[in-house]
């Protein structure tokens, strides 16, 4: 039961942020979007390298001076991955005009959606991950340092949740179904953690290669997305200063509670 609802944890977060629809009037300012970019840039970036590189690193000491391998190699197969997806989904940033992937007839809001989803799938990964080691009954990884994951995405989803409703409401959609895109966008996260628990029990010793898996993923996301996302217009040091707050702040929960 604690395993369900830790999964549950992220999207509760994205929730309650799409939720920020029914509240608030008014578009988020570039300033903001650049803020939250930045922030969640910071979180995912904390989150790749305590709770998932360092780990894989560690589950791999009895293969010696090649303990390095299933972090290096699960860590390129997350990039590819997500790079794969990035070229086969169309997909629509917010504060873009100009659409990527494949061309489609989807509407904008639709590929919007899809656009934050994206983001979502290496989240959900990196939260599945955690608590299938915790299950296998891994050293490396404890309760504790899982929920700290769990809670770490949770936060930054919550600006995401608000970055993709309130966009979504300021294109003409009801505010009911500018928070059901919003829901949407974060549902691919616990769906993606109960299949990477399922196939992390059936492979047991791929555990590490899962992890640095959802490293590059989630790093992927950062330097595709995120970054650009906080640089833009003037006064882009709002989102490093952001990005600062995500890091330490997802640095100290991994730390603290692992």
């Amino acid at each position: 039961m604690k395993i369900f609802f830790g999964i549950l944890i992220p999207f509760l977060g994205t929730t309650l942020g799409a939720a920020c629809v029914f509240f608030m009037n008014k578009t988020l300012s570039k300033s903001v979007q650049r803020a939250l970019a930045g922030f969640a840039a910071g979180v995912m970036v904390a989150a790749s390298i305590w709770s998932l590189l360092i780990p894989a690193i560690e589950q791999s000491e009895n293969m010696g001076v090649f303990s390095f391998f299933p972090a290096f190699a699960g860590f390129w197969i997350g990039i590819l991955f997500l790079l794969a997806l990035d070229h086969l989904i169309p997909h629509l940033h917010v504060g873009s005009d100009q659409a990527e992937g494949p061309k489609s007839k989807l509407g904008r809001t639709t590929m919007m959606v899809l656009a934050v989803t994206l983001h979502n799938v290496p989240e959900g990964m990196a939260v599945g991950v955690m608590y299938a080691g915790l299950l296998a009954g891994n050293v490396q990884i404890t309760a504790a340092s899982a929920l700290a994951l769990s809670l770490g995405i949770a936060i930054q989803n919550f600006p995401e949740g608000a970055i993709i409703s309130m966009p979504l409401r300021a294109e003409g959609e009801s505010k009911g179904k500018a928070f059901l895109g919003g829901v949407l966008s974060g549902v691919v996260e616990p769906v993606g953690a109960v299949l990477t628990i399922i196939a992390a029990q059936l492979i047991i010793p791929a555990l590490p290669y899962l992890l640095s898996f959802a490293a590059g993923a989630m790093l992927y996301v950062v330097v595709e997305e995120l970054i650009p996302e906080m640089s833009q217009g003037s006064h882009s040091n709002v989102g490093t200063v952001f990005f600062a707050i995500g890091f330490s702040l997802m640095m100290v929960l991994d730390v603290a509670l692992g």
